[in-house]
């Protein structure tokens, strides 16, 4: 089975490259950016504007190739990929949680951005908390990792 995805726009962002740029929207406060909706799509921004947040979906373009066991941003020891947000993967799909400051024609201004300048956009969802919110979940690994490093370097180029 062949699957394939075409971008329903682009991202406009400070980070033209991965090192240095934060590894999650959290980890990026106040950092502003825009995604570019591509005209045909236009039409489905509407009603988006009062949604405090939306969710990006992007092809991760600049990833390349991928590893079952990686070491992430946040720890120093080997994980399985899908236990982590490694950007390298079968199938190089990113998502960010992103504050929506404005909608102006086929641009969304937003702050928070993680994502490379020119990320292929596939899909933009509101984000909901009582859709997306678990209080219940657990981290794993990550709960005694989160305090370290929190921006990007070579490891995943």
């Amino acid at each position: 089975m062949k699957i394939g995805y075409q971008p329903i726009g682009v991202v406009h962002s400070p980070f033209t490259e991965i090192e240095g740029m934060p590894i999650q929207p959290s980890r990026a406060k106040g950092v502003s950016g825009t995604a570019e909706v591509f005209p045909q799509y236009v039409e489905g921004l509407a009603d988006l504007e009062g949604f405090s947040h939306i969710i990006l979906l992007c092809h991760l373009h600049r990833s390349r190739g991928f590893r079952l066991k990686v070491v992430p941003f946040l720890d120093t020891e080997l994980w399985g990929l899908f236990a982590t947000r490694a950007p390298n993967r079968p199938n190089p799909i990113g998502l960010s949680v992103v504050c929506l400051v404005d909608i102006e024609q086929n641009r969304l201004s937003v702050k928070d951005i993680d994502i490379l300048d020119g990320t292929p956009v596939l899909d933009i969802k509101p984000y909901v908390p009582e859709f997306n919110e678990r209080t219940e979940a657990t981290l794993g690994w990550l709960g005694s990792a989160r305090k370290r490093k929190a921006l990007s370097g070579e490891r995943f180029k």
